[in-house]
């Protein structure tokens, strides 16, 4: 039987992909998946923080969504071939708070870091 390492990743960085479902999704309105990387996709562009190529963002966005579908904060609706994605208001709420206090401590700490720098 192996040991696990004691070694862990931690997140560095307020995780933007999330952010902009949490935004898109938190809308009263369904979409579909491509519609839905469509706009997420052109949010990402407009904030610089769209990295690697598209087919790769594609899969992270679908991953990042079928998560948020798991916790229950997504409702997918399926009828036939066609699959609709639509946030649960309460939960989107609680996620969206919890991005910004995120995002929050993370400028904070790069504010505290550019000061000790100079």
């Amino acid at each position: 039987m192996s040991k696990r390492s004691p070694i862990s990743f931690t997140r560095r960085a307020p995780d933007n992909i999330t952010e902009e479902l949490i935004a898109v999704l938190s809308s009263r309105a369904s979409f579909e998946f491509k519609p839905l990387f469509d706009t997420i996709l052109l949010n990402l562009r407009e904030r610089n923080a769209a990295s690697g190529g598209e087919e790769m963002l594609r899969l992270r966005v679908y991953e990042k969504l079928q998560g948020l579908v798991g916790q229950g904060a997504v409702n997918r609706m399926v009828t036939g071939t066609t699959k609709k994605y639509k946030g649960v208001a309460p939960r989107m709420n609680t996620l969206r708070a919890e991005m910004k206090v995120l995002r929050a401590d993370w400028s904070e700490k790069l504010r505290a870091k550019a000061a000790a720098a100079t």
